[in-house]
């Protein structure tokens, strides 16, 4: 076991079971921003394991399902036998909220009227989860199912206008629950509320501090790999891969081999921009650039479903890095160990924490060969992106790099509908490159989760001088957030979309007609593929 392994295995935690909720990494994550250990496991979990691990208070997500459905994931006998037994505190949300009624012999009902959106929350006991509260607040709900009778030895702690009973305690064990979601931005003092539970009723210490993870990982990595062991990593030039890279440098050095794959589908000059930054500015030596885009470009030539899309260039790519990394095995024989980027939502994800978690998209869940010898290194395995991003910053990554915008996997090819080829991909760079520069112009691109232009292979009547044009029409995608669970589109400047409008239209060749995407996450959304 690694040193980091070790260093979080003594440490409090506090575990979320999954039920299917869509906002189970954002609970985790907040339980960690406030400065104690926490991770996700699937609701099914066996009881021995959850031993091991010793949890030092449990949250019990929200899901899609209603508890008196059948099949729908329920607590067993020999978890709650367990909670009760070593004294573990329990905080229920929303679903997490109903199945603990269910399981004490309450009752839930599906209920005519729904609530939806921001509620006032009237707290009639300002108990210790709610300690520091006004006893009137603002909370999001998101419910259909209500708790219509309470069991024996529970008390109500707050209420709603259409939700009497919105909160609760049991008096003789450390069960909680709340039918709002306190880890949504949209209820101000959430964290107050989280941190109420983790302090006062889990008497968890707070031990989670990124400054003493950089030092115990680079100690690990060097144990793990050796004196004379080398290390490849693909290098994609995004946050991960790049804050991955540097960590692994510092550690090992120049026994460090990165791959960087131009597919072909990146953005204008990135490239060139990559390698500027890692072979010139940061001295990694052995930096090895491979040019694919004809490859990439072929295969995907006609292919319109985005599905199919991510499977061909997930294909391509681990095609062309293991030949690449079989050419580098001969030249030195002591290379031992793949490293990746993976990040700890990609792994709970890739490792499906729950049956009732949604389906992520294929690109997330590309194997390696099954012949592959190398040993795996993962050392982000562990972080959320905003984790990383401040590992970045520490080890002393160009803050361009940190701070921006997230990048799908698949590149350009999910930002153009329909087919792919070369025009299509220069247009939407050309476009892109704009956007992206008029919005650090202005001096919101750090503001912002994500800014970008889409290809739509629809073409307008338009005129520009005394001519008549018959070309693409672009759209532009801006969102605020602070995970990419929810998003709102931003509420840009008119003056800036004009004038951003204006240069795509006269500067970019193909396009004259710009469109601004109005739509929120859910029900859309941030990619249009």
């Amino acid at each position: 076991m690694s040193y980091v392994k070790k260093y979080i295995l003594y440490m409090d935690k506090i575990i979320v079971l999954d039920f299917g909720g869509q906002y189970c990494h954002l609970i985790a994550r907040r339980i960690r921003d406030l400065g104690v250990y926490s991770e996700i496991l699937p609701f099914n979990i066996e009881i021995n394991k959850l031993k091991i691990i010793n949890p030092k208070g449990i949250i019990l997500s929200g899901g899609p399902n209603s508890v008196y459905d059948d099949n729908s994931p329920q607590l067993t006998e020999e978890f709650s036998n367990y909670i009760l037994k070593e004294k573990i505190p329990i905080l229920g949300i929303c679903y997490g909220f109903h199945l603990i009624i269910n399981k004490f012999g309450g009752k839930i009902e599906s209920k005519e009227f729904k609530e939806y959106g921001l509620t006032e929350l009237n707290i009639s006991s300002l108990d210790e989860i709610f300690d520091g509260l006004d006893q009137t607040e603002t909370v999001w709900m998101s419910h259909g199912d209500q708790v219509v009778k309470i069991p024996k030895d529970f008390e109500i702690l707050a209420s709603t206008n259409k939700c009497p009973i919105a909160a609760y305690k049991n008096k003789n064990n450390l069960l909680y629950g709340v039918q709002f979601h306190p880890e949504v931005k949209h209820t101000p003092k959430g964290d107050v509320i989280l941190n109420n539970f983790i302090k006062n009723i889990a008497k968890t210490n707070k031990e989670w501090k990124l400054e003493n993870w950089i030092e115990k990982e680079i100690e690990s990595i060097r144990s793990q790999v050796g004196n004379n062991k080398k290390v490849i990593l693909g290098l994609s030039g995004g946050v991960d891969s790049s804050v991955a890279a540097i960590l692994l440098h510092k550690a090992i050095g120049d026994r460090l081999h990165c791959i960087f794959v131009n597919n072909g589908l990146l953005r204008k000059n990135e490239e060139s921009e990559v390698q500027k930054t890692f072979k010139d500015k940061l001295n990694f030596k052995n930096f090895h650039y491979i040019d694919a885009e004809q490859n990439f470009i072929k295969k995907l030539e006609n292919i319109v479903d985005p599905e199919e899309k991510r499977r061909i260039i997930g294909h391509e790519f681990i095609k062309v890095f293991e030949k690449k990394t079989r050419e580098l095995e001969k030249e030195y024989p002591d290379i031992e160990y793949l490293a990746q980027g993976t990040i700890y939502p990609d792994r709970v994800e890739t490792a499906a924490t729950s049956k009732s978690a949604a389906k992520i998209k294929s690109h997330h869940n590309l194997t390696l060969p099954e012949d592959m010898t190398l040993k795996l290194i993962e050392p982000l395995s562990d972080l959320y992106k905003d984790e990383v991003r401040k590992i970045g910053l520490s080890l002393g990554l160009p803050e361009d790099i940190i701070n921006r915008h997230p990048f799908p996997g698949p590149g350009l090819a999910v930002r153009i509908i329909g087919a792919i080829n070369k025009e299509r991909l220069n247009i939407l760079r050309d476009a892109d490159t704009i956007l992206i520069e008029e919005i650090k112009k202005a001096g919101i691109y750090n503001q912002i989760w994500q800014a970008f232009c889409v290809f739509l292979p629809l073409k307008t009547v338009g005129i520009m001088g005394d001519f008549r044009t018959y070309e693409y029409l672009c759209a532009i995608r801006i969102v605020e957030s602070l995970d990419a669970m929810t998003a709102n589109f931003a509420k840009i400047n008119w003056d800036l979309l004009e004038k951003i409008s204006s240069r795509i239209i006269n500067e970019v060749k193909g396009i004259n007609r710009v469109v601004y995407d109005i739509s929120n996450k859910p029900p859309a959304t941030i990619e249009f593929e």
